[in-house]
């Protein structure tokens, strides 16, 4: 892991991935708060849940979002992970229904959440 650089474990259904955070005060208010295991919702290919007491910066609020990005959505204190497309996209990638604060990106392949399609709870910890 590169010097400075935070990591984190995402697990919905048995399946999990990490992913790295971009150096904002959002992603730090994010890791500072896990763990944290919550129900998990589904949009399409979007899961997100609730994280409570988190600012959201907005360092980099927008709806340009890739698959395999990691974003913060304020208003409603979620962590969502894309992962294909959501019911606004018009092409493959997906389109979050509100602007969202991207904290981070996947390291492992975002199509292996396809398979946790269903899931009820996602759990979000420190990645060693």
């Amino acid at each position: 892991m590169e010097e400075g650089k935070k990591r984190i474990k995402i697990s919905i259904g048995g399946i999990t991935v990490q992913a790295e955070l971009k150096p904002t005060r959002t992603a730090n208010g994010i890791y500072d708060a896990l763990p944290i295991e919550a129900a998990v919702n589904q949009w399409g290919e979007e899961f997100y849940c609730n994280i409570p007491g988190v600012k959201d910066h907005r360092e980099t609020a927008t709806t340009n979002v890739k698959v395999g990005d990691v974003a913060f959505w304020g208003l409603g204190s979620m962590l969502a992970v894309f992962f294909g497309p959501t019911p606004m996209s018009t092409g493959p990638d997906p389109v979050p229904a509100d602007r969202v604060n991207v904290i981070g990106r996947l390291l492992d392949d975002p199509q292996v959440l396809r398979q946790a399609v269903g899931a009820t709870m996602m759990k979000v910890e420190k990645a060693s």
